[in-house]
């Protein structure tokens, strides 16, 4: 018989090539939490399965779409309507299995629609995902024809607007794919901690990606102060970060950070 109770919502988001997907994967594999399967949309995101919130070519392009005013969706957009909301649940609905408590919804956008989010659902939560801004500009090469210092520039700018939207937000946390990969399992632990589900065993082996990027173009001495606040210096070096958690219930805090 399905649940009585209504699913709450994970929304997973950041930069392209930032580890998402792999935070996605992570996710779905706790008890209890389930994303988007079956689909033909790329990655199976959400974002290109739904008619709610217009999403055409020019949307969410990477290493665009993070500093288009346009793609910033805030409790104040016109779309933070009830209506907004029943086309979104009626419209994933049919690509998330029955009976979840959590249904983990990952698109890259959602690191600039969190704000419009929390107020179609407000029970929900946010991961956001940070990777090394001189590999993220690395593996996008092959996509957007900009020099490497422009995409770390819009690295930067992305994760000073995530800043200035956290204030706004009730539950969000932010992982570095770094850590991730480092500590997989400790990764998966805050995770379970933070949407309160029981812990689960690795679904994969983890790498770490950026052994590939090994000798790239590095961040200037102008852009290394903002990415040094992430422990981030130039040539990938990353320094142990503290971590970035809101909830508001102190013992989901305490919970993810004993971890």
């Amino acid at each position: 018989m399905p649940s009585q109770t209504p699913p709450r919502y994970l929304f997973i988001g950041g930069l392209h090539r930032s580890g998402t997907s792999l935070v996605n994967r992570l996710a779905n594999a706790l008890p209890g939490a389930g994303g988007i399967t079956g689909s033909a949309a790329p990655e199976n995101e959400g974002v290109y399965l739904q008619g709610a919130i217009p999403h055409t070519a020019q949307s969410g392009r990477p290493m665009h779409f993070a500093t288009n005013p346009q793609e910033h969706l805030t409790e104040a957009h016109p779309l933070n309507t009830l209506e907004t909301r029943t086309r979104l649940t009626q419209d994933w609905a049919p690509w998330f299995a029955p009976d979840l408590r959590w249904r983990v919804e990952k698109s890259p956008v959602n690191l600039t629609r969190m704000r419009l989010m929390q107020h179609l659902f407000p029970m929900s939560q946010f991961i956001v995902v940070l990777r090394h801004p001189e590999a993220v500009a690395a593996s996008v090469a092959a996509w957007v024809d900009a020099p490497p210092q422009a995409l770390i520039d819009h690295w930067i700018a992305a994760q000073a607007q995530m800043m200035g939207d956290l204030p706004y937000l009730h539950a969000v946390m932010v992982l570095r794919y770094e850590d991730i990969v480092a500590d997989a399992p400790r990764a998966l632990r805050r995770i379970a901690r933070f949407i309160d589900l029981s812990e689960a065993a690795l679904p994969e082996g983890i790498a770490d990606g950026n052994q590939s990027y090994t000798g790239v173009p590095q961040m200037t001495a102008a852009q290394a102060p903002e990415a040094a606040r992430w422990g981030y210096a130039p040539g990938l070096q990353v320094s142990p970060w503290p971590g970035l958690i809101q909830h508001p219930l102190r013992a989901v805090r305490e919970a993810v950070a004993a971890a």
